[in-house]
């Protein structure tokens, strides 16, 4: 079986990011007086981060290499970064403009999903 690095890699990072971003929302950021829909919407962020970090941590260990692959775990990443990362962006720092890349950062989450779901149909039951 081959294993991926730096998907796993990649993974622990997003995991534990995530992990430390749950806590500061839960702990340090609900303390400041942060209105429930700027809440609301870290904690969909953090939730996002976690799920595509569990995705990420699948791929690591799946064993199958596959271009298809790399594609899904390249727009996890992406999605991540835009999705997550511009609405942390917007609800830590206030900036609005950063709101334009969070549907493209969505868009990458489908995308992998979708490559997933194509690099499945194309084992047929055998690793490329």
């Amino acid at each position: 079986m081959q294993i991926h690095r730096h998907w796993l890699i990649l993974a622990s990072l997003f995991g534990l990011t995530a992990t430390m971003l749950g806590a500061y929302g839960a702990h340090g950021l609900a303390a400041t007086g942060i209105t429930p829909e700027r809440l609301a919407a870290f904690n969909t962020a953090v939730q996002y981060q976690f799920f595509h970090a569990l995705a990420l941590l699948v791929l690591g260990w799946c064993g199958v290499h596959s271009k298809v692959i790399h594609l899904a775990g390249t727009a996890f990443v992406l999605g991540i970064i835009g999705f997550c990362g511009s609405i942390y962006a917007m609800v830590l720092l206030g900036s609005k403009g950063l709101g334009l890349i969070t549907p493209a950062g969505g868009l990458c989450f489908m995308l992998g999903w979708a490559a997933l779901c194509w690099a499945g149909c194309r084992l047929g039951g055998k690793n490329e």
